[in-house]
């Protein structure tokens, strides 16, 4: 299975809601804390092209997006291969 990360922060619904679509796949993944104002968070924001919301999504140090764009890759049924990594 590929890396995943996921930039997130307290009491964000959509960061729940990504990180419970991975854990419902049985896909590990790396928690990175990124609340406004810090390093990580300017992290997430230079990664993914100047986003700055939280979640944000990399599988294989690939930009996913975030929660929508996770769950459109699962109704798409393209998630699971991407969580193989043959995506």
């Amino acid at each position: 299975m590929p890396e995943i990360e996921i930039y997130t922060q307290d009491w964000c619904g959509f960061c729940a809601r990504a990180k419970q679509l991975l854990e419902k796949k049985g896909a590990a993944y790396r928690e990175i804390d990124a609340p406004n104002g810090t390093p990580e968070r300017a992290e997430a924001m230079q990664r993914s092209g100047g986003r700055t919301t939280v979640p944000q999504i990399f599988i294989a140090g690939a930009h996913i997006g975030g929660c929508d764009d996770l769950v459109a890759l699962e109704r798409a049924g393209k998630l699971d291969a991407l969580l193989a990594g043959a995506g």
